[in-house]
């Protein structure tokens, strides 16, 4: 199976061809954007292909920067979608619009090879509506206006190659991904998934760019327009094209120039590193403080890769998060073969990785999964999925048992729940907050190694604390309640939300082409409407029954009729899996 992928940026053209059944690039090619524009560089294409004997191929991936909430997956191209691209060129004006010249490239000289779209924005749809609502009118939100983020195909290959190097999964790990090139942005992966990035509604926002300015204090378009008389197209040239590092240094947007010039003296080119790394160690931090912490920072991107100085310092006055940077590995660095090598000290609590990124190889990866989905639907259709709603319930370790029910007590069974193993007990607890307290939680039988106690977000609302989504039994740096028993008193981590989730035997994961962790999108039917849940992860075990749980709010979200009482509520609804998230290790989920 050989793919093109054609990459649009906004200083070249990359493209390349993917030979997915050996995993090797058999072409890749890079041409400058010089004065003639990138549609002179998109039609020297058909030639290097020509050239390079490279003319049979199964389909074209594009690299398209702007999704915005339409698209969250890859996407088969048809005259609908490019309109769509289309609508969304003026959030990404730099990226969607040579981004069209290259599929309209395509369907001229190919035009029966399918073409899909790899949005760089699909990887930060799981980013929560706290971290991507910004606080403005709601005319104005509804319209459209929210955080959609960039270089999502580049953080996703960093989970990926990271999780490699470390041999473990990503679901055990807390990543800061810095992306630092001539655009540059810093992703939050909190086990696997991006809970916030320093890109915006447009990629203009967050870190300092090329030429683009990051963040800058948006009253600046009224005090321009009233002090300078510049017009709105104006100011946005000067922020995208005129603003980063070229503007500080005054030197172009040439990393390595710009340190030369530093180090020889310039006054200029030092402020303009100096901003550079700030801006960034800034949004490290920020993202350490949203995550409760990290294990991992990666750098990528041609800064990222090639600029130990800056490595060295961003990574700066970062000792108190307990990363210390090896000197001589970071000054040493060689990235060949896509190596991703670690330069921290061996005492450093963070591990700190180096990476190539692998855009192009990410976006071929994508599209043989599509390719493959399209394959899989002629399949028959895998059995529909039980829907249970969870209530509020607690976990206890047998000590915590004994301090709230007194010494030597036992839990008493008082019936099975539907997963082989797990029961109800007879017990309850109050769950104190500080501003209420929850009466009579059941407690769920047998004891396990830590305390957890779930709630839904509503009632994390009413106990007056911040409970984070985590999957049952990640209880890590997760905050404190008050239980009581008719015993005593306790106070003990393990608040969560619990994350939607699937209980899959492997049976039924190999039938729908899905590994532990996965996440996917389901459909559930209840009698009054049809309800899209997102980022559900999947569970496999070969203990587990086969059930889709989801908490008592988004049970009144989907109107699924339930008791709102006890751990495990069955009901009628069934859930049908239609997609998997991007970048999950299953190709396809069956549709039903």
């Amino acid at each position: 199976m050989r793919i093109v992928v054609i990459n649009v940026g906004s200083s070249s053209v990359k493209f390349c061809v993917f030979d997915m059944d050996a995993q090797t690039t058999r072409f890749k090619h890079e041409i400058e954007i010089g004065n003639n524009g990138f549609e002179a560089a998109l039609a020297q294409i058909p030639a290097a292909l020509a050239e390079a004997q490279e003319t049979h191929f199964v389909a074209i991936g594009h690299r398209v920067a702007h999704g915005g909430e339409r698209f969250r997956d890859a996407t088969l191209i048809d005259d609908a979608v490019v309109a769509e691209i289309e609508a969304f060129s003026p959030l990404a004006p730099l990226h969607n619009p040579p981004a069209l010249c290259g599929i309209r490239m395509g369907h001229r000289y190919w035009p029966t090879v399918p073409q899909f779209a790899v949005f760089d924005t699909a990887f930060h749809a799981s980013i929560p509506p706290f971290a991507y609502t910004y606080a403005v009118p709601k005319a104005w939100r509804d319209s459209g206006l929210r955080r959609y983020g960039f270089h999502g195909t580049s953080h996703k290959y960093v989970v990926e190659r990271v999780t490699q190097e470390l041999n473990t999964s990503a679901h055990e790990l807390r990543i800061i991904s810095c992306h630092l090139g001539n655009g540059a942005s810093i992703c939050a992966i909190d086990r696997g998934v991006s809970v916030d990035t320093s890109m915006g509604m447009t990629a203009l926002e967050g870190l300092v760019m090329g030429s683009r300015s990051g963040d800058v204090d948006p009253g600046i378009y009224g005090y321009l327009q009233r002090s300078m008389g510049l017009s709105i197209d104006q100011i946005e040239n000067g922020l995208y094209l005129e603003g980063g590092l070229a503007a500080l240094s005054g030197l172009g947007n040439d990393m390595r120039r710009i340190e030369v010039a530093a180090a020889a003296g310039d006054p200029n080119a030092q402020l303009a590193l100096k901003v550079f790394a700030y801006r960034a160690r800034k949004y490290v931090g920020a993202y350490a403080a949203a995550m409760g912490g990290f294990d991992v920072i990666a750098f990528t991107g041609g800064i990222g890769e090639n600029s130990a100085s800056m490595r060295r310092r961003i990574c700066d006055r970062l000792e108190f998060l307990g990363l210390e940077l090896d000197e001589d590995r970071n000054s040493s660095l060689r990235l060949d073969d896509f190596a991703a090598p670690q330069i921290q000290q061996a005492n450093s609590r963070i591990r700190v990785i180096v990476t190539p990124t692998r855009e192009q190889w990410m976006i071929a990866k994508e599209v043989r999964r599509c390719l493959l989905a399209k394959a899989t639907d002629r399949l028959s259709p895998a059995p529909s999925i039980p829907v249970a709603v969870s209530a509020h319930h607690v976990h206890l370790t047998q000590a915590s048992v004994e301090t709230l029910f007194g010494p030597g007590y036992r839990l008493q069974r008082l019936r099975d729940l539907s997963q082989p193993g797990a029961w109800a007990a007879i017990e309850t607890v109050d769950v104190i907050g500080p501003r209420a307290t929850l009466k009579r939680v059941r407690v769920l039988g047998p004891c396990r190694g830590a305390n957890q106690i779930e709630v839904s977000a509503t009632e994390s609302f009413t106990l007056g604390i911040e409970a984070p989504v985590r999957i049952s039994g990640d209880t890590a740096d997760t905050p404190t309640v008050v239980l009581e028993g008719t015993a005593g008193r306790l106070q003990t981590n393990g608040l969560i939300i619990a994350k939607r989730h699937i209980h899959m035997p492997p049976q039924d994961a190999q039938r729908h082409a899905l590994s532990d962790h996965d996440l996917v999108e389901v459909e559930v039917e209840s009698p009054q409407r049809t309800t899209v849940f997102r980022d559900v992860e999947v569970r496999i075990d070969s203990q587990f029954k086969l059930e889709m749980h989801i908490d008592t709010d988004e049970a009144n979200a989907a109107d699924i009729s339930h008791g709102g009482d006890g751990e495990l509520i069955a009901t009628v609804c069934h859930a049908t899996l239609t997609a998997c998230k991007p970048g999950c290790n299953g190709l396809s989920a069956t549709k039903g």
